[in-house]
């Protein structure tokens, strides 16, 4: 995953932040979120498009390697193995 360099990160957790208190959840409302913002924001290309879905997809890796595998080894050692 391409780290934001630090001085970026300020701008964009208050992005976070706002989504927390606005009450999104990850049962449509990010999804409907990040359409939107694919809509109305980014310039129509295949390059800009493309670079959007490889950023979707690297996040879901990120997301995979570093919550959900975790997430599920601390479960396998709490109930044991299939």
């Amino acid at each position: 995953m391409p780290y934001v360099k630090q001085d970026r990160r300020s701008d964009l957790n208050k992005v976070v932040v706002a989504m927390t208190e606005a009450g999104v959840k990850v049962d449509g409302d990010l999804n409907y979120i990040i359409f939107r913002f694919a809509k109305y924001h980014i310039t129509p290309s295949y390059g800009n498009y493309k670079n959007l879905l490889g950023e979707l997809n690297e996040a879901a890796a990120e997301i995979r390697r570093r919550l959900l595998i975790p997430y599920e080894e601390k479960k396998i050692i709490e109930h044991g193995d299939v």
